[in-house]
């Protein structure tokens, strides 16, 4: 899973000029300048990166995350358990579930090897502010991987709030672990507590 999100993410500012942004310009050039902004920051820093390993969050962080809807992604991976919580609860969630996904991410991106990307045609979301964006990642001797990207305008701009890979949806198959989880730690505090440990671990080289 961590080595498909790689993909997922990387591939995300390749893909969005196609469809209902392609007319845009400065939404096309903005794809292209983040992600060669991202290679290029990793491919310079590489010594700074291992030396100290947690810099590649900073990169990360600094360089793809703002283009994901995190409030979005987290109302929908908590589901019902987002209405429950009070505004303090949901900016926490939001705020480490958000490192959660650029830790993931970051750590894949090490292992990252150019896998080919095929193009398919976008289709519009069930609402006219979103699209779907499919792709398939070749994958040599085997099966290509698809991806579907789903897509909304945010205040004018392009932003990713669920990703499905081969079919299994990011925000679902986080909306069961973590539903799982505020059940054994009993309440979404715990959940949370839990999160920021496991952040801070990272954060601390542990």
């Amino acid at each position: 899973m961590k080595r498909l999100l790689v993909i997922v993410c990387l591939y995300l500012f390749t893909l969005l000029p196609l469809g209902a942004v392609a007319a845009n310009a400065p939404a096309q050039q903005l794809v292209i300048d983040t992600t060669t902004k991202l290679l290029a920051l990793i491919e310079s820093e590489r010594e700074q990166i291992t030396a100290r390993p947690v810099y590649i969050y900073e990169l990360v962080e600094g360089t793809i995350f703002p283009h994901f809807d995190f409030e979005r992604m987290g109302r929908l991976v908590l589901g019902k358990h987002w209405r429950k919580a009070s505004k303090t609860q949901r900016e926490q969630f939001v705020k480490e579930f958000s490192f959660l996904l650029v830790r993931t991410y970051a750590t894949a991106m090490m292992d990252y090897s150019g896998q080919e990307v095929i193009y398919l045609p976008f289709r519009e979301g069930k609402k006219k502010d979103e699209v779907v964006v499919r792709t398939e990642i070749d994958q040599k001797g085997g099966f290509p991987i698809p991806i579907d990207y789903n897509l909304h305008l945010k205040e004018g701009a392009w932003k990713v709030y669920n990703v499905k890979i081969d079919a299994v949806s990011l925000v679902l198959n986080y909306r069961t672990t973590f539903s799982g989880e505020i059940r054994k730690l009993k309440g979404i505090d715990g959940l949370i507590a839990q999160l920021q440990k496991r952040n801070q671990d990272a954060r601390d080289g542990q």
